[in-house]
C-alpha cells in the first residue's frame, strides 16, 4: 500500500510538494483554507526568473528548478509556461557599466546571458520603443500565467487515483501519532497520513508559530497592479535598471557608483518588471515593505512612478490599468534559499522564500524528499 503524505497549503510550494511526491509514487492528501489559493502565489509575476539569483547554491536551486517547470510543462498541457527570456534595460551610461561588469563574471554563461545593444533588444522584444543604451538578455527565464497556474497543476494531478484535493480545509493543527501523523481542521475534520509537508505561506501565526517565530522569518507587501490588454506583443519579460539594485547577481563594483534611486523608488525599495499575460494584458510592479503593521491601503504615488517608468521603456502609452493590489509573502532574512524546518520525525515546515516562490518552488519540493529520504 501506498505511503499517504499530507500537504497543508495550496499555493505554489505546497503544490510542488505534492507534485513531486506524486511523481516518487506516493499518494497525496492536499488541504487548503480556503476555496481557492488566495494569496501570495496569484499576486505575482508568475516568473521563473533564473537571471538574477545569487551565485553558488541559490542559483544551482534556480537552475534545478527551471528544469523542473519545463518536466512539468510536458506533464501538464494546460500550463502555459513560457520560454520566453527577460531582458534588463539599462537607460543610463551607470548602469550600463554594472551590466558590462557583470557579464565577465564566471558564471555568465550558465545563466544564459547576453549583452545586446538597443537595436539587438528590439530585435529580439519590438514593444521597447523608448531610449535605452542596452540591455542584459537572460535565455534561461520564463513565464506562466499566475492565475490558472495552479489550478493548471492540479487539473493533471487529479488525473492520477493517488491526490486528493480538498479546499475549505482549515487545518489548526499537525500531530505525529504513532507512526503517522494527523492534519485536524477547524471543522472538525482529521486527515491521516504517513508523512506532512505544512507550506503556509506568509501566515506564521497559525499552527506552528512557536516554530516560526524562533526562525529568521520577515513578512514583506509588495504593490502590483494590471491593465488592460496591450495591442503590441511583448515578447520578454522586462526589468528596469533598479532591479540591479535588487538581485543579488549583481554584486559588482560598480553597483556601488549607481546614483540614487528616485525618492519614490528609494523609499519603497522598487524595481520595475513587466510581464504581459496570455490575454495581452501587462503585470508592473513593484514595491516592497518589510516593517509592520503593513498598510491595509495601496499607495498611489508608487504607481505613478511605475506607469512613467513603463511607458519610457516601451516608448508608448500604457492601456487603462484595470487592477491594482497588494500581496505578502514570508522571507528569510539571511539569505537562506527558504525556511525548512523539521517539527517530528514525519513533520516538515517549509516557507520563507521570498519573492522567488515562483522561481524556486519545484526544487524546493524535490530537495525536501531528498533531504527525508524519500
Amino acid at each position: 500500500m501506498k505511503q499517504r503524505v499530507i500537504v497543508v497549503g495550496g499555493g505554489v510550494i505546497g503544490t510542488m510538494h505534492a507534485w513531486r511526491c506524486i511523481k516518487r509514487g506516493y499518494e497525496v492528501v492536499h488541504l487548503e483554507r480556503d476555496a481557492q489559493p488566495q494569496m501570495a502565489s496569484v499576486r505575482n509575476f508568475g516568473l521563473v526568473w533564473v537571471g538574477g539569483r545569487k551565485s553558488g547554491v541559490e542559483l544551482e536551486v534556480a537552475l534545478q528548478a527551471r528544469q523542473l517547470w519545463s518536466e512539468l510543462a510536458l506533464d501538464a498541457e494546460n500550463l502555459d509556461f513560457r520560454a520566453n527570456g527577460s531582458l534588463t534595460i539599462a537607460r543610463s551610461a551607470a548602469e550600463l557599466r554594472v551590466v558590462e561588469e557583470s557579464m565577465r563574471l564566471a558564471d555568465s554563461a550558465t545563466r544564459g546571458w547576453e549583452l545586446l545593444s538597443p537595436s539587438e533588444a528590439r530585435k529580439l522584444n519590438p514593444a521597447l520603443q523608448g531610449d535605452f543604451l542596452g540591455a542584459l538578455y537572460c535565455s534561461q527565464d520564463a513565464v506562466v500565467e499566475p492565475a490558472t497556474v495552479l489550478s493548471s497543476i492540479r487539473a493533471y494531478l487529479e488525473r492520477s487515483d493517488s491526490y486528493t484535493w480538498v479546499p475549505n480545509a482549515d487545518v489548526v493543527g499537525v500531530v505525529e501519532i504513532g507512526l503517522g501523523v494527523s492534519a485536524e481542521t477547524a471543522d472538525g475534520r482529521a486527515f491521516p497520513g504517513d508523512w506532512a509537508i505544512v507550506c503556509p505561506g506568509a501566515d506564521h501565526k497559525s499552527i506552528f508559530a512557536g516554530a516560526f517565530s524562533q526562525a529568521p522569518l520577515r513578512r514583506v507587501r509588495l504593490q502590483m497592479f494590471s491593465t488592460e490588454p496591450f495591442d503590441v506583443e511583448v515578447t520578454t519579460s522586462v526589468a528596469d535598471g533598479d532591479s540591479l539594485r535588487y538581485y543579488p547577481a549583481y554584486d559588482v563594483p560598480s553597483l556601488k557608483a549607481l546614483p540614487d534611486q528616485h525618492p519614490i523608488a528609494d523609499a519603497s525599495k522598487m524595481q520595475l518588471l513587466l510581464v504581459q499575460r496570455k490575454d495581452g494584458s501587462l503585470t508592473i510592479g513593484d514595491t516592497h515593505e518589510y516593517e509592520e503593521p503593513f498598510d491595509f491601503a495601496l499607495s498611489e504615488p508608487e504607481y505613478d512612478y511605475l506607469i512613467e517608468v513603463a511607458e519610457d521603456i516601451l516608448g508608448s502609452r500604457l492601456p487603462r490599468v484595470s487592477r491594482r493590489w497588494a500581496g505578502i509573502y514570508s522571507q528569510r532574512t539571511d539569505g537562506a534559499v527558504c525556511d525548512r524546518q523539521y517539527a517530528s520525525d514525519r513533520i516538515v515546515l517549509v516557507t520563507g522564500l521570498g519573492g522567488r516562490g515562483n522561481s524556486l518552488s519545484p526544487a524546493i519540493a524535490e530537495n525536501t524528499l531528498d533531504q527525508w529520504g524519500m
